[in-house]
């Protein structure tokens, strides 16, 4: 699924139009991005956890050449799904 496939299904779920249901989902990815910006941790409980991890840096192989690279640390985003997702998808 899409963006566009994801509004068109937030509209028939909610009964928002479709400019509506885009403008919830822009200000939903905007807010969870700013809260893990921030450092915090964004919990929807039965969904999941959003939250900002640290990759420790490390030493990779190029695999053309086969020569050593140090690859930085870096912070990732990370999602874990809650408890009614994990079985829902079951």
């Amino acid at each position: 699924m899409n963006k566009g496939e994801l509004i068109n299904a937030i509209a028939e779920e909610s009964g928002l139009n479709k400019a509506d249901s885009k403008k919830a989902l822009d200000a939903f990815i905007s807010s969870v991005t700013k809260a893990l910006k921030e450092g915090n941790k964004v919990a929807l409980v039965g969904f999941g956890t959003f939250a900002v991890s640290e990759r420790a840096a490390r030493t990779g192989i190029n695999p053309s050449t086969k020569a050593p690279i140090r690859i930085p640390a870096k912070k990732v985003a990370r999602f874990k799904a809650g408890a009614e997702l994990s079985d829902a998808i079951k």
